[in-house]
């Protein structure tokens, strides 16, 4: 983190602050795109001074997020993970549809339990239907494992990285002091306003496409008659000319008899 650090002093490092601003423009600048293609970008933090915060910024983008555990293997061996949260929405089904009805208050109470348990650990990632297109990551010591993961997959990493992190694995480097509720909520209020930003702009592309094609079949539907008028005029324009022989032959044969 040498190069992120303006000073030292009495043991503690300061951050050079120029250059957080920079890299936050930087990263605000990607996670835009990413949200404007319509991707999902993963929130991972949990310590837990910073958890709700985390929590709060990224429902308020409508992206997933966890904050308990990371559970190993969320990404590397995703389908296992979709199949606990699949699990956790046939146990509401079966719910709402009064088939636990007829379980005793024992066995009611270790399912409650367990999709209770399954609520915490996966509830904030249940409409994460395919891998994200990015992660989010504050405390990269701290959530190592799933910094590998997001490396080993290809996944880019955003990371509020401190001065006693490793940068090297982290593809959008944001140098911030990631134990401050205060530090790490300004930049997730900037780049979960850019990412607000990209999604609108989508949802501006598409109602444009949307009128564009409107208007394509509008046109479309009032050049059909005039196509249509055009054709009965080559047509009757084409059957003029026949006529007319059909004319001109009819006497020829009528006086023929009267020849002979």
């Amino acid at each position: 983190m040498a190069p992120y650090i303006y000073t030292e002093r009495n043991g503690i490092h300061i951050i050079d602050l120029h250059k957080t601003v920079a890299k936050i423009d930087e990263a605000a600048d990607a996670l835009k795109q990413i949200a404007k293609s319509g991707k999902k970008i993963l929130f991972v933090g949990t310590k837990k001074q910073t958890k709700d915060v985390i929590a709060e910024k990224a429902a308020s983008v409508n992206m997933p997020y966890v904050i308990e555990r990371w559970p190993g293997g969320m990404l590397t061996n995703f389908p296992t993970i979709r199949k606990a949260v699949k699990k956790m929405a046939n146990i509401d089904k079966l719910m709402a549809d009064g088939t636990f009805g007829n379980l005793s208050k024992r066995e009611l109470l270790q399912i409650t339990r367990q999709r209770a348990k399954l609520e915490k650990n996966l509830g904030s990632i249940a409409d994460l239907t395919r891998l994200p297109s990015a992660l989010f990551v504050v405390d990269v010591l701290k959530e190592q494992i799933a910094v590998k993961e997001a490396n080993r997959l290809g996944i880019p990493v955003f990371g509020i990285v401190d001065t006693n992190s490793e940068p090297k694995n982290i593809d959008f480097v944001i140098p911030a002091n990631d134990d401050a509720k205060d530090s790490v909520e300004a930049i997730l209020n900037a780049c979960c306003t850019a990412i607000a930003e990209g999604v609108e702009e989508r949802k501006v592309e598409k109602a444009d496409e949307k009128a564009a094609d409107a208007q394509d079949e509008v046109e479309a539907e009032e050049v059909k008659p005039k196509r249509a008028a055009r054709k009965a005029r080559k047509d009757e324009a084409a059957e003029a000319p026949a006529a007319e022989a059909e004319a001109a032959e009819a006497p020829a044969e009528e006086e023929a008899p009267a020849a002979e």
